[in-house]
């Protein structure tokens, strides 16, 4: 693994409150949904540590984020996680149906992006976030895209409330094409991530995993410098430069590559394992 600059936190072990906010997809989860029996002992080693907390950061929904939490063991009661980008933060409650309850969640009005959007993509595929249940899409996603119920209803009832996120799907455009033409939209009043495939995020303005992880970290007591957090993807850019230490995973763009203060192996190569070992030596 190298190191990318020189400001990472110091790395004498100390006791004090550590909180390591992990990306899912191509950092704890390969692309084909598979969790390495490796990486999930690693995190299990640092968040057995009584002064260790694992906190998941991603952009995927609440109940497609729970599964995860559930095969590493991190479903104890009050433990905070990242969702949707930042817009949902929610904690585990095993007292309740769902699993969780919401500790906050911020929305936005997705009708003018919508419809900006929609003059540049009439045919891209949109999705609105029904926390808990799914999404209310304009036309059924491909399979297994996404977690919970499809509900299709037409586009003016997805502009009718206010939404912590709106996500667009164009099948027909290579991720170069997609990118190229969000950059050349210019959307405003929201923040937006495109992922790895042509595939774009919107969120409220300002909100990030970055924005989330803050309010937590303050809740928990944790002090600036024991922050740590790894991911592979643009969504996880504000993160990486949030935390202390930021890792990224050896496959992500270049962009993300330069900003994260140390780099470890792909996903494919159990990265995350090596990255968690190496904070384990040094900052647990």
């Amino acid at each position: 693994m190298t190191s990318r600059n020189e400001h990472a936190a110091p790395t004498d072990p100390s006791s004090s409150p550590l909180l390591v906010a992990l990306d899912v997809d191509g950092t704890i989860v390969h692309h084909d949904g598979r969790l390495s029996p490796r990486v999930t002992e690693a995190v299990r080693a640092l968040d057995d540590l009584p002064h260790v907390t694992v906190v998941i950061a991603t952009g995927r929904s609440v109940i497609s984020t729970l599964p995860v939490m559930e095969a590493l063991r991190l479903m104890t009661p009050e433990r905070p996680a990242v969702c949707s980008n930042g817009a949902v933060t929610v904690a585990v409650a095993p007292e309740q149906a769902e699993g969780f309850e919401i500790v906050d969640q911020v929305t936005f009005d997705p009708a003018p992006a919508i419809a900006l959007i929609r003059t540049h993509l009439p045919t891209a595929l949109i999705a609105v976030e029904e926390i808990g249940v799914g999404f209310k899409v304009s036309t059924p996603f491909p399979e297994g895209e996404l977690w919970g119920e499809e509900i299709e209803v037409p586009v003016e009832e997805l502009t009718a409330r206010p939404a912590t996120r709106v996500t667009f799907r164009e099948p027909n455009l290579t991720t170069e094409d997609f990118t190229s033409l969000v950059e050349r939209i210019g959307l405003h009043g929201v923040s937006y991530a495109v992922g790895y495939s042509a595939w774009l995020d919107l969120a409220p303005e300002g909100v990030s995993k970055a924005s989330a992880l803050e309010q937590v970290r303050r809740r928990l007591g944790v002090e600036p410098h024991r922050t740590v957090a790894v991911g592979d993807q643009r969504n996880d850019l504000e993160m990486l430069h949030w935390a202390a230490v930021g890792y990224a995973m050896g496959q992500a763009p270049e962009e993300v590559l330069r900003i994260a203060d140390r780099t470890t192996g792909a996903v494919e190569e159990d990265g995350l394992a090596d990255a968690l070992a190496e904070v384990l030596d040094e900052l647990a």
